[in-house]
């Protein structure tokens, strides 16, 4: 038996729990019935092409862009010359650690995939400190309620 090779075997299995994508074929990361076989690539996820990433989108969003203000978030509107409707989150450090600024954005990301408009645009969302104490239904009416509005905005400007 050569040195080391009773640990080869707990090394490869310790790799692969930590590392999915590194398990051999055939080779289980989890054990059957653990609950966990749906966990897999992120299906429903926003795509690179559904998000607003650059800081000159963002400006020329907030500079030409339609502001229209929720109850639980603000939210900069601009039609874009693409086929697809893209988000931006401005969480800022207003709303408390880095903890609550991710459930922010979890929270706008899940409410964006839920009710993607229609029409290409890009849309910047600013949620404010009351987002945290409001209910999802009441967050999915406010988001609503404010791109519904877009549509009189539109029409005033």
């Amino acid at each position: 038996m050569a040195a080391g090779s009773s640990n080869a075997g707990a090394r490869a299995d310790a790799s692969a729990w930590l590392f999915p994508s590194r398990a051999l074929p055939g080779n289980r990361v989890f054990p059957a019935g653990a609950g966990l076989e749906h966990m897999g690539p992120k299906a429903h996820g926003i795509s690179r092409s559904e998000r607003i990433g650059r800081r000159a989108d963002f400006q020329e969003i907030y500079k030409r862009g339609i502001r229209l203000g929720g109850r639980f978030m603000t939210l900069f509107v601009l039609p874009n010359s693409l086929e697809t409707a893209r988000l931006g989150i401005a969480a800022t450090q207003k709303l408390g650690d880095a903890v609550r600024r991710n459930r922010a954005k979890r929270l706008v990301r899940e409410l964006f995939r839920g009710h993607k408009p229609g029409s290409a645009l890009d849309i910047v969302v600013v949620p404010r400190r009351e987002f945290f104490d409001a209910s999802r239904p009441a967050l999915d009416a406010d988001y609503c309620a404010t791109l519904a509005r877009l549509a009189r905005a539109r029409v005033v400007r």
